[in-house]
């Protein structure tokens, strides 16, 4: 791909990305980095040749040069012969050595729409707690204290893509998953072998090693920093749920045990390169917020002997135990015999070095490939995967599984944030509540927010329609661009007849219900198709009632007005809002088995307004007592 960087009109052949955090200073800007030619290519396809490779990627950053790549889990056998692997599926080592580092360009490639990827499992549910039994068998038996099992997704492309489509997803990724340690490599832009590309956006630091030249004031050696991410737990559906999952992640004794196996790990690890008494850990169970789930994480820090190199590093390190489980030798025996195929650039590592000196040390910061899609052959695979131990319980486990992609399908089916207001006489009804809900979306997705913009843009609409009655529809894109449209609409009807959903609507939970996008096939699934109905009364998976696919419900029970609160899995309305505020309505979980007590339907939007309903009759329901 090409891009074309400002004050010149050059186009330059872009082959990699790199957007680190720094790991040492979190008020230190990100490095953010584009490469464009490489000078040489270095690749590695046996054993032997990793460790050389390595050599001279230092030599090469100590010669003023910048080196970006990736190391396979598979090249663990190039550090220690006990290291079981799959048969590798593409080289163990490639790294492209660059003369500079480039701007991060502004070039229309970064902000390209993401084309749709449908994905699917390649580890079914039976599969997955079989490997789950067998290793809790092997921990039961006193081998070995927890395993990091995994399997890939599989992805395709839901249509031919365009040349640019994986640096589109990579921007789409970023956004799903922001902050941490992305890198996009692109092999066959950096030389004539094209090893496809690897697109990741992984939140965990394997580690930041600065050595120091030998000829300096204080003998060689340097700093070396790992922060291995272990222990998960989702994030809450409201901030006060939220704040309370981070608290139960932190006092989990599973959670606390799991994450302090993998510090033990790392701790002996780094003792192999440290100087004597100089391995610390200063900062243990951390909690980072993550797009879909709460990650703990731990530092582990050492001073590195004198005459230590990058081989050395990873020598020692390679690969993090944190994707492999303690100890780190049968573990990965297990791993070798429960996973259908090599795990590749997934679980290796991925990084940068940078250029010092002959006379300065380098600096070398790499990721853990999680978070990681690889396109190879317009082929998609992402893995994932979680820590068993012996307290782990498989349905735990595979919703662990589910909530770590979502990051992955929110990027890989594009959407916009939406409202829906109504436009009467010129004037915007409840258009602060909409774009003050709009806002919180904006945040939670990781859109650019212009309230300026968004109001100019309604405004402008509203002027050019200042008479009769009107739908808007107001979008707002990934990168922040407002657009609304308005359509014509008939007065509200004074009474609907609405039906009863004939499943639970799964995942009533998930971030496509809680804030509203143009991604609706969950409600649309539920669309009438009886005429005369106007719409659908959802419930979930605990058969309480939720809301309707276009609005709110509201329910007479008792003399009293109740709608479900938002725990139960709804949007938050913002007709729903006001009748809450102004007392017309309450707050009360009403389950299907108490459906029959309902005297009174209403379905409340700000649109529509609160509009009298009635139920199609069924004959699925029981009869309970609502709670007080």
């Amino acid at each position: 791909m090409y891009f074309q960087q400002a004050e010149s009109t050059d186009l330059i052949l872009i082959s990699a990305f790199i957007d680190f955090a720094d790991p040492v200073d979190n008020a230190a800007p990100r490095l953010r980095h584009a490469f464009g030619q490489a000078r040489e290519v270095l690749v590695a396809r046996q054993l032997a040749d990793v460790r050389p490779l390595l050599d001279a990627l230092q030599a090469a950053a100590q010669q003023g040069r910048w080196c970006v790549g990736y190391l396979r889990y598979e090249a663990a056998p190039a550090f220690d012969s006990a290291l079981r692997v799959q048969a590798p599926d593409g080289p163990l080592a490639w790294f492209a050595v660059y003369d500079e580092a480039l701007p991060w360009p502004q070039g229309t490639g970064l902000g390209a729409e993401a084309a749709c990827i449908e994905w699917t499992e390649t580890c079914p549910r039976p599969v997955f707690d079989a490997a789950v039994g067998h290793i809790q068998a092997a921990i039961a038996a006193g081998e070995l204290y927890q395993v990091n099992f995994t399997a890939p997704l599989a992805g395709a492309w839901q249509a031919p893509p365009a040349a640019d489509a994986p640096l589109a997803l990579f921007a789409a990724l970023q956004r799903a998953q922001p902050g941490g340690y992305a890198a996009f490599i692109d092999t066959g832009s950096a030389s004539s072998i094209d090893e496809g590309q690897v697109l990741s956006v992984s939140p965990e630091l394997f580690f930041d090693w600065q050595s120091i030249s030998s000829s300096s004031a204080s003998g060689g050696g340097g700093d070396i920093l790992a922060r291995p991410m272990k222990g998960t737990a989702l994030r809450g559906d409201t901030p006060q749920a939220d704040a309370a999952q981070a608290a139960a992640l932190r006092a989990s004794p599973k959670e606390r045990a799991e994450n302090v196996m993998i510090v033990d790990l790392l701790r002996n690890d780094i003792s192999r390169i440290a100087e004597p008494f100089s391995v610390q850990v200063p900062a243990l169970f951390q909690t980072e917020a993550l797009p879909s789930v709460w990650q703990m994480t731990s530092d582990v820090r050492a001073r590195t002997r004198v005459g230590t190199s990058l081989a050395d590093v990873f020598g020692a390190l390679f690969p993090c135990g944190s994707v492999t489980g303690a100890p780190k030798v049968r573990a990965m025996q297990m791993i070798q015999a429960e996973e259908a195929g090599p795990r590749g650039v997934y679980c290796g590592a991925i990084g940068v070095v940078r250029p010092g000196g002959p006379d300065a040390g380098i600096r070398a910061t790499f990721n853990v490939p999680i978070r990681t899609v690889t396109v190879n052959a317009g082929q998609l695979r992402c893995g994932i995967g979680s820590g068993i131990t012996s307290s782990a319980a498989p349905d735990a486990e595979w919703q662990e599984w589910r909530a770590k992609r979502k990051f992955l399908e929110r990027a890989s089916q594009p959407f916009d944030l939406l409202e829906t207001l109504a436009l009467e006489g010129g004037q915007l009804r409840h258009a602060a509540e909409h774009l003050a809900r709009l806002a919180g979306a904006a945040a939670h997705f990781g859109c650019p927010w212009n309230a300026v913009q968004v109001e100019n843009c309604l405004h402008e609409l509203a002027q050019a329609h200042s008479q009769g009655l009107w739908r808007v529809r107001l979008l707002l894109g990934a990168q922040g661009q407002a657009r609304a449209q308005a359509f014509a609409m008939d007065a509200s009807p004074a009474r609907v007849r609405l039906q009863l959903a004939d499943r639970p609507m799964l995942n009533a939970h998930g971030e496509f219900v809680r804030f509203k996008t143009t991604r609706r096939a969950h409600y649309d699934a539920f669309t009438p198709l009886a005429a005369g109905v106007f719409d659908t009364v959802l419930w979930n998976e605990s058969q309480e009632i939720t809301e309707c696919t276009r609005g709110s419900i509201a329910m007479l029970i008792s003399g009293r007005w109740v709608t479900p609160p938002l725990p139960c899995g709804l949007l938050p309305g913002v007709g729903r809002a006001l009748a809450l505020r102004d007392g017309r309505l309450s707050e009360a979980v009403v389950r299907l088995d108490q459906v029959p007590r309902v005297q009174e339907w209403a379905f409340v939007n700000s649109l529509r307004g609160w509009i009298a309903a009635e139920m199609v009759p069924t004959d699925r329901l029981g009869c309970a007592d609502l709670p007080d």
